[in-house]
């Protein structure tokens, strides 16, 4: 099973830990390496352009500063270092070190600094967005769907796609892929009408996350996934598009 999480705008920096980075899916090393020397050199020397680009406000320059020192910059598990709403929802630090390690095997976080981690990897707090443009290279999605849409197909098991539009631009569910995997959005029903929000989109996200790594059983494909759902008590429609994955509404109210 592989479950595809978005990152978090907000990061936390760790308090304790090194400068060592520690990432799966070596594979990615090329484009991480790119996006990574391309990413400090706009920082370092274009300032002004970088926090543009980065979508940063006056007050908000101290992160290029934090990018210009990412080889120096503590690290932490980046299940921890991501924050927000579905990472907090998911409460990943409340939970045991082998629902943790569950959680590291089931669960990949799309980065567009790193193009995906293990949610155990170590990673640095950092800035740079799905939709950002990094001077010297072509658009991030560009750069990372071949290579990381490649680590999506090795996977076995059902995918569950948790992650917004501007991150599944930069690694697409591969089309040899689509009839194990699943496109997960949460639709809030209120007055018979129902919308995406997205507050409740996010929370309900992390909360189901954290419910399939305390349920003692793993999906194996996408049938036992919807069964799990019904049994934790969701609510929950399929449909089948003409191309690309189903796609499954959870529904709040």
């Amino acid at each position: 099973m592989l479950i595809l999480l978005p990152p978090s705008e907000g990061k936390s920096a760790p308090e304790g830990g090194n400068p060592t980075r520690k990432l799966s899916f070596p594979e990615l090393g090329k484009p991480r390496t790119q996006v990574w020397n391309a990413l400090i050199a706009m920082c370092k020397h274009e300032p002004q352009t970088a926090a543009k680009n980065l979508g940063l406000g006056v007050t908000q320059l101290d992160e290029v500063a934090t990018n210009i020192h990412l080889a120096k910059s503590k690290c932490g598990p980046a299940i921890d270092v991501y924050t927000g709403v579905l990472y907090e929802a998911l409460d990943a630090y409340s939970l045991n070190a082998r629902t943790r390690t569950k959680l590291n095997k089931t669960a990949a976080i799309s980065s567009a600094l790193f193009g995906l981690v293990r949610p155990l990897d170590l990673i640095p707090p950092y800035r740079l967005s799905g939709n950002s443009t990094v001077t010297s290279l072509t658009s991030l999605p560009v750069v990372w769907r071949e290579a990381s849409s490649a680590v999506i197909a090795a996977s076995a098991g059902p995918i569950i796609d948790m992650r917004s539009q501007t991150y599944v631009a930069l690694g697409p569910i591969p089309e040899t892929c689509y009839e194990r995997a699943i496109t997960l959005r949460v639709s809030h029903e209120k007055n018979g009408k129902r919308s995406v929000v997205s507050h409740f989109n996010k929370a309900t996200k992390g909360a189901l996350v954290r419910s399939l790594m305390l349920n003692s059983k793993t999906p194996k494909n996408t049938n036992e996934f919807l069964a799990a759902l019904t049994t934790l008590g969701y609510e929950w429609e399929i449909s089948e598009p003409k191309k690309g994955p189903a796609l499954l509404d959870l529904i709040t109210h």
